[in-house]
């Protein structure tokens, strides 16, 4: 592998038995990937980290690499995400870290800022911003504006994508990780349905688009992964969005920690107007862009974002 990546160790949570990599040692940074992702989306980020002055800690989450996989939709709360958080710094002895987040870690890292703000010294997130907790069922917002095929809703319909993603493991990764520009001349559609992101559909195309990027060796690290262990652990983490709003109604929608945010002009996913949205809900903010970079940044823009963060973190989080 032509990138050096620290071997994993087994942590007990309390609740999962849990694979980390770390690297270094000093204030405890604690960095959580998304979908479909592994702590190794991190590799480029643990040693800039270390270099640095930080002790990195980079997880594979519940359902993921090797960390354990429980059965039942239920396995995959917000809380539970969050409490294998506060476990692993438990096991660790670590009072307080600082969280990055990304993808799906984002949103768990923005829960956690509301439901366990004490075990955090601050926030970083890639990507994904605060999105207020909506009045109604999202699952039902997302059916209403972006229709059955949208991915998320796609997942909590049916076991599809778990079986389709995989029966090439490596298809579909080099299928999602890939750099895509975004044509952001046009105004953004403000009435309507939004088109509709569709996994199933991307990877029934013959050319996905892009570019890949990830090496032949990198590539196979994920296959690997998801081949042993399979997606429906990962997908389940989707298949908990109206249980984690129903248990968090009455949550107050203000992060009080210091956060910065890094954003990607490029990110399919994410508008600019869902980034400016946030601003009321979290009260020390620092928000960056990342030009011509998409949805992957710490693998895509890695020595940009890794300076981004560690500008920040000489501020609020000094090693």
């Amino acid at each position: 592998m032509p990138i050096s990546f620290p071997a994993p160790r087994i942590i007990d949570t309390g609740a999962v038995n849990m694979a980390i990599h770390e690297a270094g040692r000093g204030p405890a940074v604690v960095l959580i990937h998304g979908f479909p992702e592994l702590a190794f989306s991190w590799r480029h980020q643990l040693p800039a980290l270390a270099e640095a002055g930080y002790r990195a800690i980079a997880p594979d989450m519940r359902g993921y690499g090797g960390t354990d996989k429980p059965v039942g939709v239920d396995q995959y709360t917000v809380q539970k995400l969050i409490g294998d958080i506060q476990g692993l710094l438990d096991a660790l002895a670590i009072d307080r870290a600082l969280i990055v987040g990304h993808d799906w870690g984002a949103l768990v890292a923005w829960q956690m800022a509301l439901l366990a703000p004490e075990r955090m010294a601050g926030l970083i997130n890639l990507n994904i911003p605060f999105f207020k907790r909506p009045p109604i069922n999202p699952v039902t917002l997302m059916r209403l504006r972006l229709g059955k095929d949208f991915y998320i809703v796609n997942f909590q319909d049916s076991d599809e994508a778990d079986r389709r993603f995989a029966e090439n493991p490596a298809r579909f990764i080099d299928t999602m990780m890939r750099r895509r520009r975004v044509d952001r001349s046009r105004p953004e559609k403000r009435r309507g349905k939004r088109r509709s992101l569709s996994l199933l559909d991307m990877l029934d195309r013959d050319d996905p688009g892009g570019e890949p990027i990830l090496s032949p060796d990198e590539l196979r690290y994920y296959a690997d992964a998801f081949a042993s262990g399979g997606f429906s652990g990962p997908i389940n983490w989707y298949r908990n969005f109206k249980q984690n709003w129903k248990s968090t109604k009455g949550v107050a929608q203000t992060v009080r920690v210091p956060t910065l945010f890094v954003g990607a002009t490029d990110d399919l996913i994410v508008s600019g107007r869902q980034i400016e949205a946030m601003r009321p809900y979290v009260t020390d903010l620092d928000i960056r862009m990342i030009a011509g970079c998409g949805h992957w940044t710490q693998q895509e823009k890695p020595a940009e974002l890794n300076a981004i963060m560690l500008q920040w973190m000489k501020r609020h989080y000094p090693a």
